[in-house]
């Protein structure tokens, strides 16, 4: 299933290409059918939206129950173990903590002679969270509606609403609704799938649309964002999920295996790559993840994902690990070494860093505070983790007194005719122009 690979080495580019290249959606079929989905909600609102839910999650679901209700909610709280509810509270409080770091003042500047320059940060006024349902609403991603949530309500976004699919019932799992309400969520739709993500985009009888929209999904769901994105903002176009772990021969093989697999288990597209200096550990890591995964639910899909994305390169030093990983740029890398600090200002490519054997991967989906929505595919070049910048807009202000456009003028005009803009130049000269010649 996994072997160990020398770098450099043809085998380990070739093994880097595969790993590299892969994506999800690349198919104009696919594409073509998700787009009319979204044609579908845009002409038909609600008729559409409760056809397609029929169809694919709820068979009896009735327009009057696309919207969860607030009885709902409340058999919600009543339905969930009162230890959930304590575990909830303070994840959301890590979360919020970590998150209102990002928040960012308005500023303003003036000038002696009289220039007023700033910029007003504003929220946006509606955002979107998508939920995936998760085998039928049995298994919930409760994390989802936290990362998504807490950046967004601190950002002071108003009107935040939820699409997800219902289970068979018309019913939402009541762990949803709960963290839902833990992090003020305004609205729930009972929705999945590219159907809702039209729904948010576009709005519908029962759905106002929103401004920005984000959250994760399968295929359907990113290229219904891909193809609402400009309508509206979203947060990135996420890929499979990544894990790459930098280890020496200190490192514990069981703890390394274990969390190969935590990324592998997501599912047959997901990458779980092992850069080390120590063979022997090497060896032992494949020898743990074949007893891992005799245990593990999620076996099948795990075992796919690591024969087809899976790697473990042998490198002469970590400086040469450091920098194989810089070049993958991965949406997970753990630096299981001696002395991990030392290497983390030299990491210059990945969506989120963890330090020592103590910080395994699942601390950051779940609790610890910083984001876990982050950039896939070698996207962490130039992007990052979800924020509170994603649900923020700024606008410019400037105020130029007399004074100013007097002195910077006849600049602004020899700029404009230059690129050929005399409606511009002018709007400056008329300005400058004595009262009588410009009467």
């Amino acid at each position: 299933m996994l072997e160990t690979i020398p770098y450099p080495s043809q085998d380990a580019e070739e093994r880097l290409a595969c790993i590299a290249t892969r994506r999800m959606g690349a198919d104009p079929v696919l594409e073509k059918r998700v787009l009319e989905f979204i044609q579908r909600v845009k002409l038909d609102g609600d008729a559409a939206l409760l056809e397609l839910t029929r169809q694919f999650d709820a068979p009896n679901l009735t327009v009057d129950r696309l919207i969860v209700s607030e009885n709902e909610i409340q058999s919600a709280y009543e339905a969930v173990d009162p230890s959930f509810l304590g575990i909830l509270r303070s994840a959301v409080e890590n979360i919020e903590a970590f998150h209102r770091q990002q928040l960012r003042p308005s500023y303003f500047t003036t000038r002696p002679d009289g220039t007023f320059m700033g910029q007003m940060v504003r929220p946006v006024e509606a955002a979107g969270l998508y939920i995936p349902g998760g085998k039928g609403g049995e298994t919930p991603l409760i994390s989802s509606v936290l990362m998504n949530g807490i950046p967004a309500r601190l950002a002071g976004v108003k009107d935040l609403a939820m699409a997800t699919p219902p289970r068979a019932d018309g019913s939402v799992n009541p762990h949803l609704l709960v963290a839902a309400r833990e992090v003020g969520v305004t609205r729930i739709h009972k929705a999945g799938s590219a159907w809702a993500i039209a729904a948010l985009a576009y709005g519908t009888a029962s759905v106002k649309r929103v401004d920005v929209i984000v959250g994760p999904g399968n295929v359907y769901v990113a290229l219904a964002k891909k193809l609402v994105a400009g309508e509206v903002g979203i947060d990135l176009l996420a890929g499979p999920s990544e894990i790459l772990v930098i280890a020496d021969d200190l490192a514990h093989p069981d703890h390394v295996a274990a969390d190969m697999l935590s990324q592998a288990e997501h599912d047959a597209m997901a990458s779980a790559v092992l850069i080390t200096t120590a063979r022997v550990l090497a060896e032992r890591v494949i020898e743990s993840i074949a007893r891992q995964l005799i245990e593990l639910p999620r076996r099948d899909v795990a075992k796919e994902a690591l024969e087809r994305y899976g790697a473990i390169f042998i490198v002469e030093d970590i400086e040469e690990a450091v920098r194989l990983a810089n070049r993958i740029a991965p949406e997970h890398l753990e630096l299981q070494t001696r002395d991990p600090w030392a290497w983390l200002g030299k990491i210059e490519h990945a969506g989120a860093v963890f330090l020592g054997d103590s910080t395994p991967e699942a601390v950051g989906d779940y609790y610890a505070g910083p984001n876990h929505v982050l950039p896939t595919a070698g996207t962490a070049r130039f992007a990052s983790a979800l924020g509170v910048d994603n649900f923020l807009k700024r606008t410019s202000v400037i105020c130029y007194s007399r004074e100013a456009l007097e002195r910077d003028g006849p600049s602004i005009v020899r700029m404009a005719e230059l690129e050929g803009l005399e409606a511009h130049a002018e709007s400056v000269r008329i300005r400058l122009r004595p009262r009588g010649a410009r009467d």
